[in-house]
């Protein structure tokens, strides 16, 4: 309450719900506050006036601090090409692989069943994704041949990632035996962790989590000139609003910008006569 009370020279107590509103503008504007100051000074005027002073003004309803959004983190296709080739078990090499080749979510890629990926059509069907929404992904060739290799190992006919179980050592039987009889896919917990010992491994010196993998798909779409609405689609984005944030993060397209920003610019030059 010092920083409100200087500000009008005055006991805080008897200043009203508009002068309130203004100093929190004057912080904003001038003072140029962080949202999280903003969020802080806010939380404590309303105790102040609202909890304290029982003043349940219109303003703690309207005010809203608008958080920054820090832009994901994204690997060049080198990295991944890096990140990758330092798995050690061939399910985590196929998985990582299939995430960063269709920009799929973990807990989709973990829950594709054999079923799902037509090879005629070179397509996955992506089962209850985020919303409860079913979707359709492209896949190259070289990508189904790998899953369907990967698949003839296990033969589990329910996962295409089956998980190992704990104990599947003391059964005296080998991987593929076990994966075959599993009736549970791989855990999330156990792919985060594999993928964290192949950044390190792989010497990139990047923060990246699995899901940068994803982002770092729709960036290399993007690059590569496919269009906004069908990454959208791809990724299955609710709205494009989400999908647009990638063009933030290509050096394409700014390259892109700089080649037509310097055809305009020579649009303007003076004609010789």
């Amino acid at each position: 309450m010092v920083a409100i009370a200087r500000r009008y020279e005055c006991d805080p107590e008897g200043l009203s719900e508009r002068q309130v509103a203004d100093f929190l503008i004057f912080l904003r504007g001038e003072r140029k506050y962080a949202p999280s100051s903003m969020a802080q000074t806010i939380v404590a005027l309303r105790t102040f006036f609202r909890d304290h002073l029982g003043h349940d003004w219109a303003l703690w309803k309207t005010v809203r601090v608008r958080q920054c959004e820090s832009l994901p983190w994204v690997l060049s296709r080198e990295e991944v090409a890096a990140v990758i080739a330092a798995a050690r078990r061939l399910r985590f090499r196929v998985l990582f692989t299939l995430i960063y080749h269709c920009g799929l979510r973990l807990g989709e890629a973990i829950r594709i069943a054999p079923r799902d990926i037509d090879a005629k059509a070179m397509r996955i069907h992506i089962r209850h994704a985020k919303g409860g929404k079913d979707r359709y992904v492209p896949v190259a060739a070289g990508m189904e041949a790998q899953l369907r290799a990967f698949w003839y190992q296990h033969y589990n006919q329910q996962w295409m990632f089956p998980g190992l179980g704990r104990g599947w050592k003391g059964l005296k039987i080998t991987a593929e035996e076990a994966a075959k009889k599993s009736d549970h896919h791989i855990s999330e917990a156990g792919v985060q962790i594999a993928f964290q010992r192949c950044v390190a491994d792989s010497g990139i010196g990047k923060r990246a989590t699995v899901h940068t993998l994803r982002h770092s798909y729709a960036t290399h779409l993007l690059e590569a000139g496919i269009a906004l609405p069908l990454i959208s689609k791809y990724l299955g984005h609710s709205s494009i609003k989400t999908t647009v944030i990638y063009t933030h993060l290509t050096s394409v397209s700014e390259d892109k910008t700089r080649e037509a920003l310097e055809i305009l610019h020579d649009g303007l030059r003076p004609q010789k006569p």
